[in-house]
């Protein structure tokens, strides 16, 4: 198995990947999630290793690329969606463990700029939390820190049915629609 991590909320990040590092998940990761990682000691490679691609622009591009995103929409139970895989070298990701840039965090601060704002807008964090949410039968997502112990408990036990992957699908999509909506109710009132 394959999982990427990119968090900006932390808590509990350590104790979840080296838990996944126990259960032989190959993690890749981005910037900050990538750095508290390695200084912790846990076993983490580059998204850069996946995409064969620099972080571009600041940042600003890091998981846009199909790689990321082929590895987890691909259907497994499609062997046309294998193969293609196959011949363009890229492998499944089966855990997508985001959660996304403090937008709410940053306008609520006094004399925040429209240009910080902007910056705080995440992209490729939902791209990926949508990839994986959309092929929930194959890719398990998890976007708040607080299922992290559960999902542990049942990737141990080999027990995650299709409703669980359903709810945490369920709940990833109602995390980036209230992000969403945080960003244009912020736009709104800048107009």
């Amino acid at each position: 198995m394959r999982a990427i991590l990119s968090v900006s909320d932390k808590t509990g990040l350590v104790e979840f990947a080296n838990g996944l590092n126990n259960l032989v998940i190959e993690i890749f990761s981005t910037g900050g999630t990538k750095r508290a990682l390695e200084k912790a000691g846990v076993p983490v490679r580059s998204v850069e290793e996946l995409t064969n691609f620099p972080e571009i622009l600041d940042g600003r591009v890091k998981t846009l690329h199909p790689a990321v995103h082929g590895g987890i929409l691909a259907k497994r139970n499609v062997p046309g969606h294998l193969t293609e895989l196959s011949e363009r070298g890229i492998e499944t990701i089966d855990l997508v463990a985001v959660n996304l840039y403090p937008f709410a965090q940053t306008v609520s601060r006094e004399g925040v700029t429209l240009d910080e704002a902007l910056e705080n807008i995440d992209i490729g964090g939902p791209a990926m939390i949508r990839a994986a949410a959309k092929n929930f039968p194959y890719v398990l997502v998890v976007v708040d820190p607080s299922d992290y112990a559960p999902i542990l408990d049942k990737l141990r036990s080999r027990k995650i049915g299709i409703e669980e992957r359903k709810k945490l699908a369920q709940k990833a999509f109602q995390h980036v629609a209230l992000y969403d909506t945080m960003i244009a109710q912020y736009l709104g009132l800048e107009s």
